[in-house]
């Protein structure tokens, strides 16, 4: 490439996407190759996330609790909803473009020849810049996978897996057990992982105790309980009770919480925190698009679940919302995702369809999703739509929805992203995603 000293944060994301012939494309090799000439290493302890659904909540809590006990904070996630920048967060914000550029261009001066996807090149760029930020922690959300993915050159000091369940099965393997195996691989040997998952595949209790892993399992090493108005959780030798619910709403965030309070508690040597910085962090935490409820009429729900397992835990939030005469959900999804089973928990709680393209190849046509949804049997009185956007889907849907209604934005990141992107007018705007 030829000069780069005049190219901005969009001219190099461009770059990374030309960069590489296939999208996704698992293994570490590259990536290591290229981090090892950028003489790449995290300098503060390194907490990884990973499972199918629950990992971008719980890195939000662990950020809102570590900031309120004082430590000066780092996130990596994936994928951005509007701005590329909301990737990476120091203190709860997002990096500046500007911050970001020199830390591409290391990427391209280290790189030589090596092909490195989009993800890797803007990864390896956002954990250097993350490594010479001068942080007490860094926690890195992994993007799929596990084993393989690029986060997992950076050894964990207590690794999470949140969930495991069916998605990216064409890449991770079409078992749990499968599946599990890929998200172990973020685990090391003596170091502590919390599994959160109730039910966890075999094969992830197994790794863990093949490199002597320090494991947390949920209802084993550490549980919870609540009743309508606080919760309690127990762990080895430790109680906290009175606890506030998590400000994040939906069935599995208590779920998350809990695997949160593990963390602290495995890495409470390393990273102390108070119980009122764990009540402060849970209370105060906000993380956009995971059942997100936006005030005013009729309600707008925003939620990037994505795979049946989410969608089941959105159609259980729904209906815990209580009554709505109608419910109107505009919809855009990947074409490697489950469809028929996307839909099957909404069918009975969703009347009116709105069917979106997404910009993007691998997303599914809005007269796909319409097709599967037709053989999926929904209700006879039920209606439905192709629309060429998100944003047009949910003009088209405030246009016919009754104030008393409620709006749901579901099946993809681009979906909810596409929405907030546009602005909703009176609720959100495009600067403002949170």
């Amino acid at each position: 490439m030829g000069d780069n000293s005049r190219m901005n944060l969009q001219d190099w994301l461009r770059h990374c996407e030309q960069l590489h012939p296939q999208t996704i494309d698992m293994g570490l090799d590259r990536v290591k190759k290229v981090a090892s000439a950028m003489h790449l290493t995290m300098p503060c302890p390194v907490i990884t996330v990973a499972g199918t659904n629950g990992k971008g909540s719980t890195c939000a809590m662990l950020e809102s609790v570590l900031r309120q006990a004082g430590y000066k904070t780092g996130l990596y996630t994936s994928p951005h909803l509007v701005h590329f920048e909301e990737r990476c967060r120091l203190q709860g914000q997002p990096a500046k473009a500007d911050q970001l550029v020199p830390y591409f261009e290391k990427v391209e001066a280290a790189r030589g020849p090596v092909s490195l996807s989009y993800f890797e090149f803007s990864s390896l760029a956002l954990l250097a810049f993350l490594a010479d930020a001068n942080l007490d922690v860094v926690i890195l959300e992994v993007g799929l996978g596990g084993r393989l993915d690029a986060v997992n050159i950076l050894d964990a000091d207590c690794a999470v897996i949140t969930s495991i369940d069916l998605d990216h099965t064409d890449l991770l393997g079409n078992t749990r057990e499968a599946i599990g195996f890929e998200k172990a691989g973020i685990m090391r040997s003596g170091r502590p992982v919390v599994v959160c998952d109730p039910a966890p595949p075999a094969s992830v209790l197994a790794h863990a105790q093949s490199l002597g892993a320090d494991v947390w399992q949920v209802g084993a090493d550490f549980q919870f309980s609540g009743d309508a108005q606080q919760w309690t959780w127990k762990g080895r030798g430790r109680t906290y009770s009175g606890l506030a619910y998590p400000a994040l709403r939906g069935a599995n965030q208590l779920l998350n919480a809990a695997g949160v309070l593990a963390v602290l508690e495995a890495m409470r040597a390393q990273l102390p925190v108070t119980a009122q910085a764990i009540r402060l962090g849970l209370s105060l935490v906000e993380w956009p698009g995971r059942f997100q409820i936006l005030p005013g009429q009729p309600a707008i729900v925003l939620d990037v679940a994505h795979n049946p397992h989410a969608t089941a835990a959105l159609a259980h939030n729904l209906d815990a919302m209580g009554f709505y005469p109608g419910t109107h959900a505009v919809v855009g999804a990947m074409l490697d995702k489950d469809l028929p089973g996307l839909f099957k928990r909404l069918l009975p709680l969703v009347e009116h369809w709105y069917f979106c393209d997404l910009p993007t190849p691998r997303a599914a046509t809005a007269a796909h999703l319409h097709q599967v949804w037709r053989a999926s049997s929904p209700p006879a009185n039920a209606t439905a739509v192709e629309v060429d956007s998100p944003s047009a889907a949910l003009a088209l849907a405030l246009s016919r929805a009754d104030p008393a209604d409620r709006i749901l934005v579901f099946g993809s990141f681009f979906t909810v992203g596409g929405v907030l992107q546009q602005g909703i007018p009176g609720r959100l705007t495009a600067d403002l995603p949170t």
